[in-house]
């Protein structure tokens, strides 16, 4: 995600990625070899990843009711798969074709509340028990799942 930060105010964990020509914040593994995505597998785990958090969020009614258009969710399962891909050090697909990525103002519109937290979370755990990523990356993972769904919280 494109932020305005000099290379001397990066943190532990995170590097810069100047291949878009913008100074981005990548998620970086400790000894700085590879980005987080390219850890996990690059887009093919994050597709994976995706499909079967969709695949549970298409059987959860709770979750379910947070669509506008539940009969497909294949936009917002490439939107979640983008996002992902670009915020763990992939492509920036995601920012090039919807700018930045202002996560907490396109969920406002949905009660997002504990229970459809919880629901979020239950399901993105499931996708990661299946894809069974290593210990350092599935910590990161459920770290940033667990931000972010808290994040999104807009109602009780």
């Amino acid at each position: 995600l494109a932020l305005p930060v000099s290379p001397g105010a990066l943190l532990r964990g995170y590097a810069a990625r100047r291949d878009t020509g913008r100074v981005e914040i990548v998620p970086k593994l400790p000894d700085d070899s590879l980005s987080v995505y390219d850890a996990a597998g690059g887009m093919g785990f994050f597709r994976a990843l995706v499909d079967v958090f969709y695949r549970e969020v298409a059987a959860d009614p709770v979750l379910l009711s947070l669509y506008p258009e539940p009969h497909d969710l294949a936009p917002a399962r490439e939107r979640l798969t983008l996002f992902l891909a670009q915020y763990w050090g992939g492509p920036t697909t995601y920012s090039d074709a919807r700018g930045h990525p202002r996560l907490r103002m396109r969920h406002n519109p949905f009660a997002i509340g504990e229970a459809e937290r919880d629901h979020w979370l239950a399901a993105m755990t499931v996708a990661l028990d299946e894809l069974a990523p290593a210990r350092e990356l599935r910590e990161r993972f459920e770290g940033y799942f667990a931000m972010s769904a808290e994040a999104m919280r807009n109602a009780e």
